[in-house]
């Protein structure tokens, strides 16, 4: 590589933490977001670095472009997904849950909310509220008026606001509660997991008609209880349940559950807490195809630069 193209790779390096963050709250796919940062190295790769005044900006508009057309397509794929569909969980490092808007902005429960934006609105809420990026760099990297932009922003953060009021419940509180979820799954005691869970809990299990998994959330606290209560009790996709070991570990920005078993991982599970600090939702992932990130202990930095 010659001295201009180390010192091109050199400055996409820099800002690759960035890019990867970005897209995987966009597409909410760690192979999608880094098909979208590998996309951007090839068009930064090709062009002419003496025309571009500002590397970042022009990394953020290549990859905002990107995802947004990935994110379409991927939302006509969804349509007729096999059972809800559920974000690719993702191993997290400790630094991005510090933070507690980091660890919000790539938490499964805000992602499932994203879900429902459209690709504009999605990425325009990204930008702004995860990483600060004004109306006017906004405008610039969607290529959008400055206006268009920020009643993107307003209809974005009314929607996400009112289905998914924020909780700040504390790290501490947020892993007694997982851990004493496990124990009480694990060991049958449905007294334990009712006074955890909210009356209006729901589960949300993702198969992709890969493996067997609810095909509808459920919800409610009995039904939730006595739905973990039943997997508790037999083999899961070939593994029975004495074979299974059970972690808890940062997933997607907070404490997570991983089953491992038979030498892979079967599932992953998060939990999301009201503010009285009991269950109001459960994301269990369990389609194989959505499992990549956490099998291979791919750990992301998904913070601001």
């Amino acid at each position: 590589m010659t001295g201009s193209g180390q010192a091109d790779a050199t400055v996409f390096t820099e800002h690759r933490r960035l890019l990867f963050s970005m897209a995987y709250r966009i597409l909410g796919t760690a192979v999608d977001a880094e098909d979208a940062v590998q996309d951007a190295w090839v068009k930064w790769s090709s062009t002419d670095r003496s025309q571009v005044a500002d590397p970042k900006a022009y990394l953020v508009r290549i990859v905002s472009s990107v995802a947004m057309d990935r994110l379409r397509s991927a939302q006509r794929r969804r349509e007729t997904y096999v059972g809800p569909w559920l974000p690719e969980p993702i191993l997290t490092t400790v630094d991005a849950s510090d933070d507690v808007a980091t660890a919000e902005s790539v938490s499964m429960a805000l992602l499932v909310v994203l879900e429902t934006l459209t690709p504009l609105e999605r990425a325009v809420f990204v930008l702004r509220e995860a990483f600060g990026f004004s109306h006017a760099e906004i405008a610039d990297a969607v290529d959008r008026s400055e206006d268009t932009v920020r009643q993107a922003a307003h209809r974005a953060r009314s929607h996400v606001r009112a289905r998914r009021p924020r909780f700040h419940t504390d790290r501490a509180r947020q892993r007694e509660v997982t851990e004493r979820f496990i124990a009480a799954t694990t060991g049958g005691d449905l007294n334990t997991l009712m006074r955890l869970l909210a009356p209006d809990v729901a589960l949300w299990t993702d198969g992709g008609g890969r493996v067997r998994q609810a095909m509808r959330p459920v919800v409610g606290a009995e039904r939730v209880a006595a739905w973990f209560a039943g997997i508790a009790r037999r083999s899961y996709e070939g593994v029975d349940p004495a074979d299974m070991a059970i972690e808890v570990t940062e997933l997607n920005g907070g404490p997570g559950i991983v089953f491992v078993g038979a030498g892979r991982v079967i599932s992953t599970l998060t939990l999301d807490l009201d503010d009285s600090g009991r269950i109001i939702a459960v994301h269990n992932v369990a389609n194989p195809d959505k499992l990549g990130a956490v099998a291979t202990r791919a750990v992301y930095g998904v913070g601001r630069e």
